[in-house]
């Protein structure tokens, strides 16, 4: 700590460890000033006012000596009390005069910084407390900040305000909450160059996912104008999400991982009034369907903050701006991050009821949660805006068009339906508890009745009223490791983060039909020929969706690679393998425009699907996309840990047409001939690490042509996975969407298991890639069992499975 009898200290003369003088924000700023400006890291130049500064005005004033006398009459738990002493301790603070001295300093400090930024510059006055931006109080907010101040006079006065918002009642309170004392702690005031972001764009930066505490990516909210806009929540701001792995290879192989965009709704921003503080004005229209921030400038913040959170060795809370008049970017604030950074361990939760009840219905289980809330019915879903949040849905069968109010109910029960049906799907990649083929759910059920939905074992349970339960919790650094690789199936983005916590080997199917449904809803022939469109009903559907997008079949590339990298990077280094598209006729129909598209198939299940739709001519242009999706997601964001997996592909000629076409459209393998002949010899699983940039393709095993010719299959592909569901319907000759023959579609039958364990022997024999990644093991631990016996290389299960099959493995 600089020993000095002044009450002002330039950032350059602070550091962290001044935090009992300045404060945590201005320590802050001093350090990044002095130690990372050197590696790029650019921070206005300011000075701050001490906490001797702060002593000095209030016992020159005798009012330290009035607070207390306040304070003896506060009684924190009566808001009435709270407001009261707030009140009167800042009308004391601002009765006070600074002293003549401390008057002097500060005016000459902002005469400094005019010398260096041109005559009375514009400055933000903040206050900095010495609890203040630590790792377990944050105090962010509870004090003032005044924006586009200048003026001698107006500094001085915004000093004092700074002063007195030591008593805000949501400081006082704050305090009171974290223990900390009201009469003790000083406060610090920064005065610091302000800059030109009402001219451009500012915002915040966290260095990990604020959702689930993943550490491995950068995520930016930015704005036009001045961030304070941010921060009272007025807008929706533009969102990116930049991968730190990779871009930390960036000069080395020239990666641009800025893996999500969201085009935020920005219809208002702040700028600079001319008498001083901030104006709310109208964000253009042309401006709102612009980024605040091109790609160079979220690449370049992310960096920085990478930078900045490695020299504090703990994630952080980052402030920046962007100056219009120059266009450079500056870091105006970093605090550590105070949620996750305190967290240490990790745990994994398993619900159990506890009641003697009988259910009133019972269906098939999905997911491992117990839910609970007020049924709603739906009858179709033109009737979904009628769903409220919380709520239990109870309807027939969901599709697609469902997700919406899927994502927030509470619980999910359907008449119709098994474990691979939409629903289902759906409701465990959301982990949200399901029922399905409840088959009287409707009837049995009615509006506004209190139910709780065991799904914790197979069979499901409905229960009336609220039943209490129990959630045991595991601590996943005592899981123990298999010998059999276990991998996730995972198909929603937005849970990736989290679910990667889990204890795994990677990815074994990310499903691109989630994205397609969820994130981008809308057919892609539809954006392919979106100026031949002539329905204007559509049209206007797809540009709501499309804001800001002038080339449609960009808009799909690049929400479909954000879909998949979300997953791939969430799971960086391990192998991701991306199943390409499996949508059956009537999915693809209920996309928007999707229906000029598809043909009528009295049964998809077993029609147009998988590989036969990407070398189809009208089809094709549609697969192409998702292939340069899948080659935006490798080579420009460098997750090269993606594999791709083709689906439902009948004969081997069939696979050779669709590795042609995915090699003429970039996704290069190395082990393949340039003529688009196949080399018999390819890398296996077990060479997959983080330099093996080797893209590889494997194949599902789901029908018995897959089996019978596996050979021919394996000389072609890099390996297989099984996929039991499709497997057991196509050996069993059912319809596996049928309730009426679900109890039939068991993947326990031998016939199937036998498929099974030929394939498993196959691709041992020809040291491929083997692994499944369909429901079976997931449900039935006698079926995990049975791969572990025949050797498998790898088992991927549904998240709410892994921690279960694994323990129960484990003591086999």
């Amino acid at each position: 700590m600089p020993k000095t009898k002044k009450f002002i200290l330039w950032f350059n003369q602070i550091s962290k460890k001044d935090v009992p003088l300045v404060g945590g924000k201005n320590a802050s700023l001093g350090e990044m000033l002095g130690k990372l400006s050197k590696k790029g890291v650019q921070v206005p130049d300011g000075f701050a006012l001490t906490t001797k500064a702060y002593w000095y005005y209030l016992k020159t004033n005798k009012i330290d000596k009035k607070l207390k006398e306040i304070f003896k009459d506060f009684n924190p738990k009566s808001i009435e009390s709270l407001q009261k002493i707030g009140k009167l301790s800042r009308e004391f603070i601002m009765k006070g005069e600074i002293p003549k001295d401390l008057k002097r300093e500060i005016i000459n400090g902002y005469r400094k910084l005019g010398k260096k930024y041109g005559q009375n510059p514009t400055v933000a006055v903040r206050t900095s407390g010495v609890a203040e931006d630590t790792a377990t109080a944050s105090f962010a907010g509870q004090f003032e900040t005044y924006l586009n101040v200048f003026g001698e006079e107006n500094v001085l006065e915004a000093v004092k305000k700074s002063i007195a918002s030591t008593f805000t009642d949501r400081a006082i309170a704050y305090r009171e909450e974290k223990g900390f004392p009201q009469l003790k702690l000083g406060l610090s005031v920064g005065v610091q160059k302000m800059v030109r972001s009402d001219l451009a764009s500012a915002g915040i930066i966290f260095t990990l996912d604020t959702e689930s505490g993943f550490r491995d990516i950068v995520i930016i909210n930015s704005i036009f104008g001045v961030g304070e806009m941010i921060v009272k929540g007025k807008v929706t701001p533009d969102q990116f999400c930049v991968f730190k792995p990779t871009l930390r290879l960036t000069q080395g192989k020239l990666y641009k991982p800025v893996i999500v965009k969201n085009l935020g709704r920005k219809d208002k921003k702040y700028i600079f009034d001319k008498k001083g503080g901030l104006k709310e004005v109208a964000v253009s229209q042309n401006e709102r369907t612009k980024f605040s921030l091109n790609d160079e400038e979220v690449l370049k913040l992310a960096e920085w903050a990478t930078i900045i959170e490695e020299h504090y060795g703990k994630p952080q809370d980052i402030e920046w701006a962007k100056d219009g008049k120059t266009g450079e970017l500056f870091i105006v604030q970093s605090r550590p991050e105070t949620v996750y950074t305190t967290k240490k361990n990790q745990f994994y939760e398993e619900y159990k009821l506890n009641t003697k009840k009988q259910p009133l219905l019972n269906g098939i289980a999905v997911g491992n949660k117990i839910g609970k809330g007020k049924v709603k019915i739906i009858e179709n879903v033109s009737k979904i805006g009628e769903f409220q949040k919380g709520k239990v849905l109870v309807t027939r069968m969901t599709d697609p068009d469902w997700v919406p109010v899927m994502r927030i109910a509470s619980a999910i029960i359907t008449n119709e339906g098994g474990r691979t049906c939409h629903a289902a799907i759906v409701s465990r990649e959301l982990g949200i508890p399901a029922i399905v083929g409840a088959k009287n759910a409707t009837r049995i059920l009615k509006t506004g009745d209190t139910v709780t939905v065991d799904c914790s074992s197979n069979t499901g349970k409905v229960f009336s009223g609220d039943v209490p339960f129990e959630i045991k919790r595991y601590d996943l650094k005592k899981v123990p490791k298999l010998k059999t690789k276990i991998m996730i199936n995972i198909g929603a983005p937005d849970i990736a983060f989290k679910t990667s916590f889990l204890p795994n080997e990677g990815v074994g199917l990310a499903r691109i039909e989630f994205i397609l449904a969820e994130k981008i809803r809308i057919h892609p022939l539809a954006l392919y020929h979106y100026q031949q469109i002539k329905n204007k009903k559509i049209k206007a559907e797809i540009d709501k969706l499309t804001f800001g997008y002038k080339d449609k079949k960009q808009y799909f590339v690049d929400k479909l690679a954000e879909g998949i990298s979300q997953i791939a990077a969430a799971f960086y280094p391990k192998p991701v393998i991306v199943r390409l598209s499996d949508f059956k006729t009537s999915e693809y129909a209920a996309l928007i425009g999707g229906s000029a598209f598809e043909p009528q198939e009295s049964n998809p299940m077993l029609g147009w699907r998988g590989a036969s739709r990407y070398y189809d001519e009208k089809f094709r242009p549609a697969f192409e996309m998702e292939c340069q999706a899948l080659k935006k997601a490798r080579e420009v964001f460098g997750l090269k840990n993606i594999w791709a997996m083709v689906p439902f592909c009948r004969t081997p000629e069939e696979g050779k047409k669709v590795l042609d076409l995915m090699e003429k459209n970039g996704l290069v393998r190395r082990s393949s001939l340039s003529e688009g002949g196949i080399k018999k010899k390819l890398s296996s699983f077990a060479k997959a690490t983080e330099d093996d940039d080797n893209l590889k393709i494997i194949v599902m095993c789901e029908i018995p042509s897959n089996v019978i010719l596996a050979d021919k299959f394996l000389e072609i592909f890099d390996g297989m996975s099984i996929g039991s569901n499709d497997l057991t319907q196509l050996v069993l000759g059912l319809d596996r969407d049928s309730a009426q023959v679900a109890k039939v579609g068991d993947e326990r039958n031998e016939a199937v298991k036998e498929m099974i364990a030929k394939v498993i022997q196959e691709c041992k024999k020809r040291k491929k890639y083997c692994g499944i990644c369909g429901q079976a093991p997931s449900d039935y631990l006698e079926f995990a069992e049975f791969l572990v016996k025949e050797g498998i290389e790898s088992i991927s299960l549904n998240p709410d499975t892994v921690i279960k099959t694994i323990l129960a493995l484990s003591k086999k």
